[in-house]
């Protein structure tokens, strides 16, 4: 068998069979909303509970460009907070992805030194973060459930201006 009609059949069945992989989209969009979603409430409640601290650690630790630490430290809280929620729902969902990505990328950009294994979360999140955002957060989040209404209703005939006879 010679290399081109074996590179055909194998996109053949790569094109047929392992399309069925597609369907498991929805669910794999959930779980990366679900898993960054609970890494940076986790981090926000760490930071709401011990405020002094996270004041010294922004003053002190964090070196984040063009904010006052005390601003920096409440936007930052702030996001962690209020986007994970939003993320985990679906609502807003490339809204909050990239809300997140960008306090993902300030608190590394913000560290003199990144332990590596740190820094391979960070990247690992940002992944994630960069593919909701830009692929959007699956049918299964509120905002996929509200698109389908929305298409909906555009998409049926409208009674009033277009009765049946």
């Amino acid at each position: 068998m010679s290399l081109s009609c074996r590179a055909s059949r194998l996109y053949r069945f790569q094109s047929t069979q392992l399309a069925s992989l597609a369907r498991l989209e929805p669910l794999l969009q959930l779980a990366a909303r679900l898993h960054v979603a609970q890494v940076f409430w986790s981090s926000g409640l760490t930071k709401v509970q011990n405020w002094e601290g996270t004041l010294f650690l922004f003053q002190e630790e964090y070196q984040v460009p063009l904010l006052p630490p005390e601003l920096a430290a409440w936007m930052g809280t702030g996001g962690e907070l209020a986007l994970p929620p939003l993320l985990a729902l679906g609502l807003l969902g490339r809204f909050s992805a990239l809300g997140l990505f960008v306090v993902n990328l300030v608190a590394v950009l913000s560290l003199a030194e990144v332990p590596p294994v740190a820094l391979q979360q960070h990247i690992q999140w940002g992944g994630l973060l960069a593919w909701l955002a830009i692929a959007g957060v699956g049918r299964w989040s509120l905002d996929g459930w509200l698109g389908a209404r929305i298409r909906a209703r555009t998409s049926a005939p409208d009674l009033a201006r277009h009765p049946s006879t």
